[in-house]
Order: C-alpha cells, then sequence, then structure tokens
C-alpha cells in the first residue's frame, strides 16, 4: 500500500521550508518500519523507491516544480530509473535521504537521490529520468526551467549520467520476447 500518511507528513513537515533553486539538494529522515521490510527482515528494494518518492516530491514542492505542473495543467512521469544498492537499511533504522535535480537534456530532467545510514555509508543511489509531460506530449526542461525560475541556464550532464543516456540507447524497446 502507498504511504499516504507518510507522504502527507513531509508535506506538513516541509510546508514552511526554503525555496530550493534547480539544483538544491532536499535532505529529509525516515525510518524503515516494520511493513517496509522484505523476507530478510530488511528495508525491501520495491519499498525503497516508494519512499524517493517522498524526497522526490517535497523536492520538487520546494523547487516551483509542483506549482508550475499545476498552473499549466502538466504531468510528471517516469521515464527510466538506474538504481544501486550497497548496505542493507534495517527495520527501524534512520536514514537520511538527499534528493536534488542533476540536469536536464532536450526531453528529461534527471534526479539523484540516495540514502545514508547514520555511520555516514551510502546504503543506495538512484538517477531517475523523468518528462514533463501535457496532452501534447513531453514538455522540454528549457520551458519547464523557464516556467519556474524565469531563465533556463545550461546544465551539463555529468559523464556517468551521459553514459547511461547512451546506454539505453543501445537498449532494444519493446523487449524480444521468447
Amino acid at each position: 500500500m502507498y504511504p499516504v500518511v507518510r507522504f502527507a507528513k513531509e508535506f506538513i513537515k516541509f510546508r514552511n521550508a526554503p525555496k530550493l533553486p534547480f539544483n538544491g539538494t532536499h535532505v529529509s529522515h525516515h525510518m524503515c518500519m516494520p511493513w517496509d521490510i522484505d523476507l530478510w527482515m530488511e528495508l525491501n528494494n520495491g519499498r525503497t523507491l516508494t519512499l524517493y518518492d517522498l524526497g522526490r516530491m517535497i523536492l520538487g514542492q520546494r523547487a516551483g516544480l509542483l506549482a508550475a505542473l499545476r498552473r499549466n495543467r502538466w504531468g510528471m512521469t517516469m521515464a527510466g530509473a538506474c538504481v544501486r544498492y550497497r548496505r542493507r537499511i534495517r527495520m527501524f533504522e534512520v536514514i537520511e535521504m538527499r534528493s536534488r535535480a542533476v540536469c536536464w537534456d532536450d526531453r528529461f530532467i534527471y534526479i539523484e537521490q540516495s540514502m545514508w545510514k547514520k555511520d555516514g555509508e551510502c546504503a543506495n543511489h538512484i538517477v531517475y529520468r523523468t518528462a514533463i509531460t501535457d496532452r501534447n506530449g513531453i514538455v522540454a526542461p528549457q520551458i519547464v526551467a523557464r516556467d519556474i525560475m524565469g531563465e533556463a541556464p545550461d546544465t551539463p550532464i555529468p559523464d556517468w549520467i551521459a553514459t547511461w543516456i547512451a546506454a539505453e540507447t543501445q537498449r532494444p524497446w519493446p523487449p524480444m520476447q521468447d
């Protein structure tokens, strides 16, 4: 089940938080609850992605994206994700989540998120490729940036994200059926 109560709590908690620039980092803290765990008593990989929703939505709120979505009747969809899991998060463990928009290309905005343990180790890391949409399809990120910031600054794409973008162009779609 989607964590609606947690979602509401995050919006209430950060309702008066200062605005963030496009590449500002939203920091939040979350506890791994009993309903978040898998058979191995650790944070379930699917629930990890759901918890990332919490950080990403508040980031969007603080950066002005959610207001722009409402104002322009735009939607937002995920167009891809690349995740790396490295450390277990156990039940009742508190993590620090960091969420930030990194860059954009002509179609997508790239958002980076990570979960950090109390000892300073990164437990997992993800980069999302998200698209802003209207009834005609994808809205160019430059248009979105101008709506939010009044300008569309250049956002250089880091090499590691550029490599992922290039790899995605090689990936067959639709996937092969055996």
